[in-house]
């Protein structure tokens, strides 16, 4: 039972006349005891909250940041009205922290034996699965006096995937792409290494690319073309460790590392390679292969989506070990993991050799941009001390990607902004290079 804000008015105006007109117990009993029996009368005349019946509907997946509408349908099987004040309860990341909590709670009239619809309109403000917690009912009396209130499970999932705004460099990253297959009209022949066709000769071809034999012949000198390397295997690595869970710009490094991931992925399966997933800090985390292209990046997304960092030390052996068996045969190797000197010469560096051995190995890290402002601090004390720490933390990155540089790897070191294209870009070149 719930007293409402009138019943306290009505109170408070009943002990002012009592003070003032008959401040004995006849007037105390006076006042009170029609209130009380109100009250009662009232409590008893409000539908029955634990009767009602709910089902939900709506969406079952949402972009970060974007609305995701779940329906809550009340049924109101009781020969009452049902007044009511309900909230629809759901973690507090499922809205923006400048959001009132007022975007939960809906007023209600039903008549008797019908029911209702309302939205709840969610706007989550991280990755994961939100959880309905539960539905609060406060039934009201026809008076406004007294309220009954309960609570319903009524069990709901919204899973909430990465943003992917990189997917806005997609277009141009697939016009190079197409340009590297020979199929836009540029000054130079398409790019690879894999043969794809012969044709004419015309001025200005490279005399490397005829073919004697196919010109023999016929009666015109033929050229061969050639495209990018198709159907390669791209193994993208996520570090889920203690490094990704630093927040660059106000966004975790893992979000950042998974944007571009998913840049990549889509540009890989746009060229015909096939792309597998694999997250590890100490163990798997999450995994997906085998994924024809258009079905792998809803897998992607949907796999990333309940990824968070652990707040351990990656076991960089164990990783090199599920990297190579995920990919037992040559394969181009994304390691979206941290470029700080103390976990790379520590933990990676000892297990390169097993990797570069085989397989074509690509390590892309997330820049603070903050570094990069500090260094170029000038002008007092503490802007002096700040350029001495900024460069000091390009030089170790620097002197880091060197050391990966001889060891046969190459290096895609930009901010969380820059990271997706940058790692597109390193790809196409690979690919039209005949790395991969």
């Amino acid at each position: 039972m719930a007293l409402t804000g009138r019943t306290a008015l009505i109170a408070a105006v009943g002990a002012l006349l009592t003070g003032l007109l008959l401040p004995d117990w006849t007037g105390i009993l006076a006042v009170n005891v029609p209130l009380a029996l109100a009250i009662l009368c009232d409590l008893a005349l409000a539908a029955p909250v634990r009767r009602l019946q709910f089902t939900r509907s709506g969406d079952t997946s949402v972009r970060l940041a974007e609305q995701a509408c779940v329906h809550l349908t009340i049924t109101n099987p009781s020969g009452r009205p049902l007044r009511a004040l309900l909230r629809d309860a759901w973690p507090p990341s499922s809205w923006p922290s400048d959001v009132s909590a007022a975007a939960s709670r809906h007023r209600l009239r039903i008549p008797p034996g019908e029911r209702s619809r309302l939205t709840t309109v969610l706007r989550p403000s991280r990755r994961g699965d939100r959880r309905a917690a539960r539905v609060t009912v406060r039934s009201y009396g026809p008076l406004g006096l007294a309220a009954r209130q309960g609570h319903h499970q009524v069990p709901w999932a919204v899973r909430v995937l990465p943003p992917f705004t990189s997917r806005k460099h997609l277009p141009a990253k697939l016009a190079r792409l197409r340009e590297l297959d020979g199929r836009t009209s540029v000054l130079t022949r398409g790019e690879g290494t894999e043969f794809d066709s012969l044709r004419d000769y015309v001025p200005g071809d490279d005399t490397r690319s005829i073919d004697w034999r196919a010109t023999a012949r016929q009666s015109t000198v033929a050229v061969r073309t050639w495209r990018p390397e198709r159907d390669r295997h791209i193994l993208l690595v996520l570090d889920t460790g203690r490094t990704s869970a630093g927040r660059v710009g106000g966004v975790p490094r893992l979000d950042a590392a998974m944007d571009a991931a998913l840049l990549l992925a889509a540009l890989a399966a746009r060229a015909g390679d096939r792309v597998d997933l694999l997250a590890y800090d100490r163990r798997v985390r999450a995994s997906v292969q085998g994924r024809t292209a258009g079905d792998l990046l809803p897998a992607l997304v949907d796999a990333m989506a309940t990824l968070e960092p652990e707040l351990v030390e990656t076991d960089a052996r164990g990783l090199a070990a599920t990297a190579l068996r995920t990919a037992p045969r040559r394969s181009l190797i994304v390691l979206l993991t941290s470029l700080d000197a103390a976990p790379v010469e520590e933990g990676l560096l000892p297990v390169l050799p097993q990797l570069t051995h085989r397989h074509t190995v690509l390590l892309a890290s997330v820049a603070d941009p903050r570094i990069e402002e500090m260094a170029r601090s000038r002008g007092s004390l503490d802007g002096v001390y700040e350029a001495a720490a900024g460069s000091q933390a390009q030089f170790e990155r620097r002197r880091t990607a060197d050391r990966l540089a001889r060891h046969g790897v190459s290096v895609v070191d930009a901010t969380p902004k820059g990271l997706a294209p940058s790692l597109a870009d390193a790809y196409l070149a690979l690919k039209a290079a005949g790395r991969l």
